[in-house]
């Protein structure tokens, strides 16, 4: 298992879009300065959904206009439609990450349309972003399961990660959105895609850890290959439209199981862990990473 791991550190969005404690935005400035201190380098900012949808995210043309700009580091806005490619394009955004959920129920509740509909909305906005220059991944929210629909397709998946292989995104993103998902999924799904994508898009992976199958499915993923994870640092986060959706894996434990394996991800632990207790901090309650409370080894 060679190779660099990158981890795409989505603490400054998914993370906080779940917790009750809206933060100012100069705290979450600060996130991202300390984030990228720690040696983060593909930061998922700010998502430009609706305020009144996600209103933890209201402020994301104040947070990217206070972020730092370091040589190498790629911020990254989550957008839904060609009104936030619209608002990200302004805000200066690297990449652009455009959900469409492989569920039908959820999608009609998270984005008001079907999945055919969001998925035909997606490919216009990805063409339109890359023609702007930007690095452009797909996400397919709920690719594992759905709280309302249940078991989702494994078929329905491979069809609409082939649709935007096709379009000619940079990458492909599988989003665990509930935390259901097993290892065995995860290696069905990268070879199953793999199989349409060819040569084409990266893939990547999206988990969270609510039934403590996150790190096992990350470590699926490494064996087949997968190089992209995305993490929360402290683990916070979690789908504010989706029951008992709770965090991502915590990018501190991450890189201590990527790292202990021999794999390189260029973050230093001990910096993770000082940025867990500044988030501890400023939310008021402890983060759930395991790391932070028992130390690195050796």
């Amino acid at each position: 298992m060679s190779m660099d791991v990158t981890i795409v550190e989505v603490s400054p969005r998914d993370g906080l879009q779940n917790e009750a404690r809206i933060l100012p935005t100069d705290a979450k400035i600060e996130l991202v300065r300390q984030l990228i201190e720690a040696g983060a380098r593909r930061i998922e900012a700010v998502s430009f959904a609706h305020p009144r949808l996600v209103p933890t995210m209201a402020d994301a043309e104040a947070v990217m206009e206070g972020v730092p700009r370091v040589e190498g580091v790629s911020y990254a806005g989550l957008i839904l439609n060609q009104r936030g490619l619209q608002r990200a394009l302004a805000s200066g955004v690297d990449e652009v990450n455009v959900v469409v959920c492989a569920s039908e129920a959820f999608s009609r509740r998270n984005q008001n349309c079907s999945t055919d509909e969001a998925m035909a909305a997606a490919l216009e906005v990805i063409d339109e972003a890359r023609s702007r220059g930007l690095f452009t991944t797909l996400t397919l929210a709920t690719a594992f399961g759905c709280p309302f629909d249940g078991e989702v397709s494994l078929d329905r998946v491979v069809e609409l990660a082939g649709k935007g292989a096709a379009a000619g995104v940079h990458e492909l993103a599988l989003a665990d959105t509930i935390g259901v998902g097993t290892p065995n999924q995860v290696r069905e799904l990268s070879q199953q895609i793999r199989s349409v994508t060819r040569d084409g898009a990266e893939l990547r992976f999206h988990f969270h850890n609510t039934r403590n199958t996150g790190f096992a499915n990350a470590f699926a993923a490494l064996l087949e290959g997968v190089r992209v994870l995305d993490s929360s640092v402290g683990g916070i986060g979690g789908c504010p439209f989706a029951p008992a959706a709770t965090g991502n894996i915590a990018t501190d434990d991450l890189v201590y199981m990527v790292e202990r394996m021999g794999l390189c991800t260029g973050l230093d632990l001990t910096a993770l862990m000082t940025v867990s207790g500044f988030l501890t901090d400023q939310l008021g309650h402890e983060v759930p990473a395991l790391l932070p409370r028992a130390g690195a080894f050796p």
